[in-house]
C-alpha cells in the first residue's frame, strides 16, 4: 500500500513512526531503518526519510556529525535510489546550512544515474530558494563546465530562485548566452519565461535582456515570454495582450 493509499491519520502516523526509526538509527549508529526508507519503491516514503531527517538534524544540534557521517556513507550506496534521497536529505540541510552539505552537491551532480542528478536539480531549486546566496555562489561555478549536461542542468536547478528574485539570476543566465549547446540554449530560454510572468517579474527581466549582446537568443526567449503569458494566463500577472504591450514599449528591439 502506497503512501497516499493511507488515511490523512495513517499517514501522519506512519512519519512519526519513521521519524522514530530513523533517529533510533542515528542514535544507534546504524542505517537499517535509513536504508529502508532511503530505497523504499514508494517516492513519498523517501520523501519523508529524507524530510526526517533534514528535521533532526535541525533540531538535535548531538546528532549532527553522526548524520554527516552518516549520508557520506549512504552515498556510496551501490542503490541508485539511496544515493537520491542522500542528496535530497542534505538539500534539506542546505536550505540553512549549505556549505556543510555542498560536497554531496559536487559529488551528485556527476553520479552515474539520472535519478541522482535530478535530485541535485531539485535541492538546488528549494536551497536556492530559501539560502539563495551561497547556493547560487556554488552554482555558479558550473556555469562554464566543459559538460553540456552540467551546464543545463545548474540553470535549470537555479530557475525557482528566479520566479520571485529574478534579479539574483538574471547575470548567471547571462553567462550561458553564448552557449553553442541546443539542449543548454533551450534550458536558458525555458527559465527566461518562467522568471517572467509572476508580478513584477517581467519588467526586470526585459530591461536585463535590453543588454543582452546576444539578439537571436533575446529574441526567442521574448517570444517564449510571450507564449508563456498564455500558456499559464491563469498564473501570470498580465494577460499575454498587456504582457505584448509592455515589451513593445520597454523592449529595445521591440515585440
Amino acid at each position: 500500500m502506497g503512501f497516499y493509499d493511507l488515511s490523512k491519520e495513517e499517514r501522519q502516523q506512519l512519519v512519526h513512526r519513521i521519524t522514530a526509526d530513523i533517529e533510533a538509527d542515528l542514535q544507534e549508529g546504524s542505517t537499517q531503518h535509513l536504508h529502508r526508507y532511503f530505497s523504499d519503491e514508494d517516492t513519498y516514503i523517501r520523501k519523508s526519510g529524507y524530510q526526517a531527517l533534514g528535521k533532526i538534524y535541525k533540531a538535535e544540534e548531538s546528532l549532527r556529525s553522526e548524520i554527516l557521517k552518516t549520508l557520506k556513507s549512504l552515498m556510496t550506496s551501490d542503490n541508485f535510489s539511496i544515493r537520491q534521497t542522500t542528496v535530497n536529505a542534505a538539500g534539506e540541510i542546505g536550505m540553512y546550512n549549505f556549505e556543510i552539505v555542498k560536497r554531496f552537491f559536487d559529488t551528485g551532480l556527476f553520479d552515474e544515474h539520472h535519478a541522482v542528478r535530478n535530485a541535485v536539480i531539485g535541492s538546488v531549486k528549494k536551497m536556492g530558494a530559501k539560502n539563495p546566496e551561497p547556493t547560487l555562489k556554488w552554482a555558479k561555478g558550473y556555469l562554464h563546465h566543459q559538460d553540456k549536461e552540467i551546464r543545463r542542468e545548474v540553470c535549470h536547478g537555479i530557475e525557482l530562485r528566479g520566479r520571485t528574485h529574478p534579479q539574483d539570476i538574471l547575470p548567471l543566465l547571462e553567462e550561458l548566452q553564448n552557449d553553442t549547446t541546443a539542449r543548454v540554449r533551450n534550458t536558458l530560454i525555458h527559465v527566461l519565461g518562467q522568471i517572467a510572468y509572476k508580478k513584477g517579474c517581467l519588467e526586470t527581466v526585459v530591461a536585463h535582456l535590453n543588454h543582452w549582446e546576444n539578439t537571436a537568443l533575446v529574441s526567442e526567449a521574448i517570444d517564449e515570454i510571450v507564449d508563456v503569458h498564455e500558456r499559464y494566463k491563469s498564473f501570470a500577472a498580465l494577460t499575454q495582450e498587456e504582457a505584448i504591450a509592455y515589451i513593445s514599449q520597454n523592449f529595445k528591439n521591440g515585440a
